[in-house]
């Protein structure tokens, strides 16, 4: 069976990032399942979409928009006017991206930063009690404020997040929506994780699955070490759906539908069937 195509900000290798026509676009394709976008909130609290904690990061050596500065200290009217990647695209509000898409396509709404440095965020880690409380609270407000805006959707929407901080605030602030942990470089953190939020589903990275040619090899950081647990059989026996992240060629989508995994995150369309 072929896994579910989820589109990575609205395929980013063929269409400007985490914008609006790169997801209605992204929806208009039979195999796209779901599609994958960031938030964070602008400066005056207001989730916007946008992956990168600063506006003018890199794209292959091209600035992701034509403004600079953190976004968590940019006015909202100065995103909705940034043009990403050179195009007539700009950032948009996670509202805005919502009134867009239609019902029929799944959203998956990664909580990427709730308004705090990058290096504040304590990605890809199972926290202690205390920790965990805290980052709920810090957490907490933006959550509500995406959560709120994602209850007009009318389409599925599934929650990622690879802060143990935002998964808790979810699920203080709603049971209604599914939950994935999304998995850094710790597997076994990634699964305590998912377990303590009944998580629907868990993202590791495509070279944490164990079998294939991709496993062990080095990939965003990751050192080229054979993966120490098979997630994909530990999350399939705890009834966890398993998407992986991320997906640029049909030779790693085959080797990795060929392994089992329900679906993959992916740069760009046509990499799986569309059934």
């Amino acid at each position: 069976m072929e896994p579910t195509a989820v589109a990575h900000r609205g395929y980013a290798g063929v269409a400007p990032e985490n914008t609006v026509g790169a997801a209605v676009a992204a929806a208009e394709r039979d195999e796209t399942a779901m599609i994958e976008i960031d938030v964070q909130p602008a400066a005056c609290g207001t989730p916007v979409v946008i992956h990168d904690e600063r506006l003018e990061g890199q794209r292959a050596g091209r600035p992701l928009t034509d403004a600079e500065g953190p976004v968590r200290e940019t006015p909202l009217e100065t995103l909705q006017s940034a043009r990403v990647l050179g195009t007539d695209e700009t950032v948009p509000t996670l509202a805005r991206l919502l009134e867009a898409l239609p019902e029929t396509v799944g959203l998956n709404v990664e909580l990427k930063n709730p308004g705090v440095p990058a290096a504040d965020l304590r990605t890809g880690e199972a926290l202690s009690d205390a920790e965990r409380e805290r980052r709920r609270e810090g957490w907490q407000p933006f959550v509500e404020r995406v959560v709120a805006e994602c209850d007009a959707f009318d389409g599925e929407v599934l929650f990622s997040s690879f802060c143990e901080g935002a998964l808790a605030a979810l699920r203080d602030v709603t049971p209604d929506y599914p939950a994935a942990a999304l998995v850094w470089d710790d597997l076994e953190a990634g699964l305590e994780v998912a377990r303590r939020y009944d998580c629907e589903a868990i993202h590791p990275p495509k070279t944490a699955i164990a079998g294939t040619d991709l496993a062990g090899t080095a990939y965003a950081g990751f050192p080229g070490e054979e993966p120490t647990v098979d997630v994909l059989e530990v999350a399939h026996d705890e009834g966890m759906v398993v998407n992986v992240w991320t997906v640029e060629t049909w030779l790693e989508a085959d080797q990795l539908a060929a392994a089992g995994v329900d679906g993959v995150i992916v740069d760009y369309p046509g990499l799986v069937s569309s059934g």
